[in-house]
């Protein structure tokens, strides 16, 4: 089933087009990741989809129904710039913003315990936010995000700011989130978290989209028959069949090649061409990262011209 829809969106500001007839569909209980350069028009989706502006064109659509104002309180949004209340202690902002999204005050109280046991900030209740690091209040704000069970969370840039042991604890969050029900569209600009959490992505570029699908399915489409061998002893092989990109001497004698196959063989037949005349101690397929996807993409991006 798809979580979100959107269909056709534009959205002008006087003399700059932030978005130009961008579809797209979010799967149900899947993390999204919404990707592109500054300026390419994520934050200006996002800020549609929790309707803090209107499109000029388009319609989305939310788990079947068009986005009205009752959507507000399925949705939770952790937006880049983070927006607590300074002067306020953390208990007593987090149970208003918790009335806010609908729940009443003895429930809030009752989530909130669960989630300061599990953050280990039980001590940070009667603390004012200004008096904490932005560590301390990113993780303040991600509580305010999902205390409410959102079945939408959009999250933007969630790992800014947060050092390795507590982006970690962020990503167990949210994964648990996603396996508990929640759909996830997730805005960064860092690749390595791409890899290890999302779905399915989309890439923005100049306010068009210009790729979309499952991770996995868009990696394979993007594979380039290059493997990498390590082995031991040289390797002459025929320039009609194998182009050598690459090689370089490991330790122990031992040689790294990469070696990508041309025309129609198979990799069986490279292995057999390799263990002829080598010791093969290796051989990987190499797969294509999502920043060197998304570097690619952007750069051919006929946009950009």
């Amino acid at each position: 089933m798809t979580a979100l829809t959107a269909t056709g969106v534009t959205k002008r500001y006087t003399n700059h087009l932030a978005l130009d007839q961008v579809s797209l569909e979010v799967p149900e209980k899947s993390i999204y990741g919404l990707l592109g350069p500054n300026g390419a028009g994520k934050t200006t989706l996002i800020r549609i989809i929790n309707q803090i502006i209107d499109a000029d064109a388009g319609e989305i659509t939310l788990f079947s129904e068009r986005l009205n104002p009752k959507h507000i309180g399925t949705i939770g949004y952790l937006p880049e710039e983070r927006g607590l209340y300074k002067k306020l202690k953390v208990g007593e902002q987090l149970l208003y913003l918790a009335q806010l999204k609908g729940l009443t005050r003895a429930e809030a109280l009752e989530k909130l315990k669960v989630w300061f046991t599990k953050f280990e900030i039980k001590d940070w209740w009667n603390k004012k936010v200004e008096d904490l690091s932005k560590g301390m209040a990113q993780k303040v704000q991600f509580v305010s995000t999902v205390l409410h069970e959102p079945k939408l969370i959009i999250l933007d840039e969630p790992f800014s700011g947060f050092d390795p042991i507590n982006a970690q604890l962020i990503t167990q969050e949210i994964l648990e989130l996603r396996d508990k029900g929640s759909t996830i569209i997730f805005s960064t600009h860092r690749m390595e978290t791409v890899e290890a959490l999302c779905d399915h992505i989309a890439l923005i570029n100049r306010s068009h989209k210009i790729l979309e699908g499952p991770k996995k399915q868009i990696k394979d489409a993007y594979k380039t028959n290059t493997f990498v061998v390590d082995h031991r002893g040289d390797i002459s092989l025929p320039a009609d069949k194998y182009d050598l990109l690459e090689q370089h001497q490991l330790e122990d004698a031992l040689w790294q090649s990469t070696i990508r196959i041309r025309g129609e063989q198979r990799p069986n037949e490279l292995i057999l061409d390799l263990v002829n005349q080598t010791e093969l101690h290796s051989f990987i397929e190499k797969i294509p990262t999502m920043s060197e996807i998304f570097i690619s993409l952007v750069k051919e991006d006929p946009t950009q011209q």
